[in-house]
């Protein structure tokens, strides 16, 4: 059958959830500001890298399919975390702009999981230039009336544009790791993230670095407001059972010294 793993990977249990947390730097007490879950594919594939998943899922039209399945999946494994924990999901531009039911949808997750959608952040990922601007910008206001919070990823490269942060009017920039990977060194990507820090202060939003992975890097995008960082600096992603299990869950982060990272 040409659509058997297609089928496999949309029934319940087809895909993963794991869990990287985002980590509030604004003070020296850093602790866990969320998590961001990220999908995986069948085990032992080649599907499980996420890229491949959705690469897959875009080439069999199902991308809007996929994403529905991974953030139900989302939803039951985030289900295990403490009631006062955010956590963040992605949904394509695409998606959005084309499932009309996605905020009720949404709502039906939240009741049968017992979690309140004001915990929940919807991540715009990979907004190609042809969703439906009416639908999608309907769809994030009635998420927005649920008390969703919106980001919008990988500001800095593809379609993350001037238009889409206009459209979208996103609760949090996250930064992607091309901008973030080596700024310490680099003036000129320096003076790219000054800009866009001030620019989501100016939207009114908190700006999230993605893919740091060093004490210098860190230092540096501390050094241009911005108060949320994520990367393997911190922790890789994981499972909810090894969240809850980890330091990072049970001890303020200040109490590490800086040998102690990278952690996980």
């Amino acid at each position: 059958m040409p659509n058997a793993l297609l089928d496999r990977i949309l029934q319940p249990g087809g895909v993963s959830v794991l869990f990287q947390p985002i980590i509030d730097i604004s003070r020296g007490d850093w602790h866990i500001h969320s998590v961001e879950c990220l999908a995986r594919g069948p085990k032992a594939t080649n599907l499980e890298s996420a890229p491949l998943l959705f690469e897959y899922a875009r080439r069999k039209n199902a991308e809007h399919k996929l994403d529905r399945v991974c953030v139900a999946q989302a939803f039951r494994c985030a289900s295990l975390l403490p009631r006062e924990m955010r956590f963040s999901v992605n949904a394509h531009a695409s998606t959005l702009g084309r499932e009309r039911d996605f905020a009720p949808f949404l709502q039906e997750l939240a009741l049968r999981n017992k979690i309140d959608l004001s915990r929940v952040t919807i991540e715009i990922v990979e907004h190609l230039p042809f969703w439906d601007e009416t639908d999608f910008l309907r769809t994030l206001s009635a998420l927005r009336l649920l008390g969703v919070k919106i980001a919008l990823d990988d500001i800095g490269i593809g379609y993350s544009n001037y238009r889409m942060m206009l459209e979208a009017r996103p609760d949090y920039f996250k930064i992607d790791r091309y901008l973030i990977e080596g700024c310490n060194a680099d003036s000129r990507r320096r003076i790219v993230l000054q800009s866009i820090s001030d620019l989501a202060h100016d939207f009114n939003a908190a700006v999230v670095a993605e893919g740091v992975s060093n004490l210098e890097d860190l230092e540096t995008i501390r050094s241009l407001g911005f108060t949320l960082a994520q990367g393997f600096l911190f922790a890789r992603a994981m499972t909810a059972s090894a969240l809850l299990d980890s330091p990072l869950h049970t001890t303020p982060l200040w109490a590490y010294s800086e040998s102690d990272f990278v952690m996980v």
